[in-house]
């Protein structure tokens, strides 16, 4: 009888225990896993950035859109070429100017060459790391894993750079603050998704909204975003008051964080089934032809537009991750993880729907005048090795890799650090995730030296060992 009552979220909740394969659902509360309509809202439960900050770039982006490309997307082919190097290092593609004067790309980014002067490009970023998904906990997080092997996600993760921006900085317009889309990062055949990108210890009301879908879809929906066909806003209430009462036993003989937690979470699905502002932003039908056309028809071309869609419902931060490809595991490259025939791979499957996505979303938000309030930063867990290997390849590679940010308040058309010759290691400007992450913060108005209080009442810093980006911040 409970499911019953629940068939507006079971769709959500049933692909996140896809996702996560727990053996019940107090196991799926235990680890925290990502949910579909995680809460954003309300109250902040004890935490609060501590202190303010004078410079003008404080709070200058209202929102941030962050690319992520999972896999490690290489220096050497997007944006820090090196024409100069060996065959071996600088790979069969050439590098291009840009309308910034030495600022070049590879030429597998043309589109965005073109948008240079609006982009500041970090080519000296460093974790060190050649792991994935302990490296991409670095990047979404700011703060290092305890270990440097590949591991899961865990109820003990720290926040992401998502859920802390969706609590600290909630929106005012929607209970959406902080969202992730189209599809969770995971290893090939690893049970869980990779760690940093929940609410981690502080629990399920901090974690980000996982919208599952597949924007270049015709009609596409948002799994558990959706009331079944017939049920009307009537009908919505009166399920929603059953669901309460039959709840009320469960959680009182069962009381826990987490338990409240799927209670918020449930009340959260209902509110997203009637919320007009998100309900609207999923409409991409909306949009001319011509602009979705030129965004790309693909399933990353289509997040990033549906991603600037719900920057104007008012969702503070949307984080889009690059999508699998049907054949990634066939092809043993998933995504951007380029082990073997590197060159192909990147010409035929992924700069070019990057380029046009990327490049077009810049072009979009500028066109409406958002894009100095809206941040879009692009980045991976890690970049990939100098040299290309036996295989026509390029491994992990933690040591030096590119990011690359615009809008929301940073100066375009700028280099921050620089790579040895063979992109290998930073030879000017080191700078680390806690930096980048304490950028994001300061640019969204969140004081990175301020603390927030867990769960026990202790307090935590928001950022260890990183400070503002000078170049970003002013």
């Amino acid at each position: 009888m409970r499911r019953d009552t629940l068939d507006i979220v079971n769709k959500g909740l049933a692909h996140t225990l896809s996702l996560c394969t727990p053996s019940s659902r107090r196991e799926w509360l235990r680890l925290g896993g990502l949910t579909c309509l995680g809460l954003s809202v309300g109250d902040m439960a004890g935490a609060a950035p501590r202190a303010s900050s004078p410079d003008s770039s404080f709070g200058a982006a209202k929102s941030c859109i962050l690319i992520f490309l999972g896999g490690g997307p290489p220096q050497h082919e997007t944006f820090d070429p090196k024409p100069e190097a060996p065959r071996e290092v600088r790979g069969v593609f050439k590098a291009i100017g840009t309308p910034v004067p030495g600022m070049q790309f590879c030429e597998l980014l043309p589109r965005t060459a073109l948008m240079a002067g609006e982009i500041t490009v970090i080519r000296s970023m460093h974790t060190d790391i050649n792991v994935h998904s302990s490296s991409g906990y670095w990047m979404l997080t700011g703060r290092e894993h305890p270990t440097k092997a590949e591991v899961t996600a865990s109820p003990d993760d720290w926040p992401s750079i998502a859920a802390v921006v969706g609590r600290l900085k909630p929106s005012k317009r929607t209970a959406f603050s902080s969202v992730i889309l189209p599809e969770v990062i995971r290893n090939d055949g690893a049970p869980l998704p990779w760690p940093g990108q929940t609410g981690g210890f502080m629990g399920t009301t901090w974690h980000p909204q996982l919208f599952q879908c597949d924007p270049s879809e015709r009609d596409f929906r948002v799994e558990g975003l959706h009331a079944p066909e017939g049920l009307d806003e009537r009908r919505v209430r009166v399920r929603g008051r059953l669901r309460e009462a039959l709840d009320a036993h469960f959680l009182a003989t069962q009381r826990d964080d987490q338990m409240a937690g799927l209670s918020q979470l449930q009340q959260a699905a209902f509110d997203a089934v009637r919320e007009s502002a998100i309900q609207a932003a999923l409409k991409l039908e909306r949009e001319p032809i011509a602009l979705r056309e030129h965004y790309g028809a693909t399933k990353f071309g289509q997040s990033l537009l549906l991603a600037r869609r719900m920057v104007e419902s008012g969702v503070r931060l949307v984080q889009v991750n690059w999508p699998r490809e049907p054949n990634d595991m066939a092809t043993g490259n998933p995504m951007w993880d380029t082990h073997h025939h590197n060159a192909d791979r990147l010409r035929d499957h992924l700069c070019p729907p990057f380029d046009r996505g990327f490049a077009a979303l810049l072009a979009d938000l500028r066109s409406r005048g958002m894009l100095q309030e809206t941040l879009v930063v692009v980045m991976g867990e890690f970049g990939r090795t100098p040299a290309v290997n036996a295989r026509g390849g390029r491994d992990h590679w933690g040591p030096c890799f590119s990011v690359a940010l615009a809008g929301g308040g940073v100066p375009g058309g700028q280099v921050v650090g620089a790579s040895d010759a063979h992109g290998a290691y930073p030879k000017e400007r080191l700078l680390r995730p806690p930096d980048l992450a304490a950028s994001i913060f300061h640019l969204l108005g969140i004081a990175p030296r301020g603390e927030f209080t867990d769960r026990n009442g202790r307090p935590r810093p928001l950022i260890e060992g990183g400070q503002p980006i000078r170049e970003l911040v002013g």
